[in-house]
């Protein structure tokens, strides 16, 4: 079993910030990349941000120079720093990590939070 549990969401004013969290916890054996998606109110959820084992990241324009992903591999958590929130960015956003577990340790699946709100808005 691998959960991912979200934290950091909230409602926060136009050109405010938040920082997300995503840990990782259960039987894990290694992790490979770790996203951030998120799905506003009528449109499908889109690929925000991710960054692999070695640290290479990639970020949808809509975020780039706003957003940092980073990770601490320690603690099996990946973060989403946001800067300069717009109220487009209004969405559920939600962990996605590619994960192998103890029990089958070369064997890669994806898992996924169950999301965490962030709402900006004056």
């Amino acid at each position: 079993q691998v959960q991912l549990a979200e934290s950091g969401g909230g409602l926060v004013q136009p050109g405010g910030s938040l920082r997300l969290s995503c840990a990782a916890s259960g039987s894990i054996f290694s992790i490979n990349a770790m996203a951030w998606y998120r799905q506003a109110p009528g449109k499908e959820r889109e690929l925000v941000a991710a960054i692999t084992s070695g640290g290479s990241t990639n970020y949808a324009d809509s975020v780039k120079g706003r957003f940092t992903v980073s990770r601490d591999n320690a603690n099996n958590t990946v973060y989403l720093q946001m800067k300069n929130l717009k109220p487009e960015d209004t969405a559920a956003y939600y962990c996605n990590a590619v994960v192998t577990t103890i029990g089958r340790p070369y064997y890669w699946m994806h898992y996924w939070g169950k999301g965490t709100l962030v709402t900006v808005s004056s």
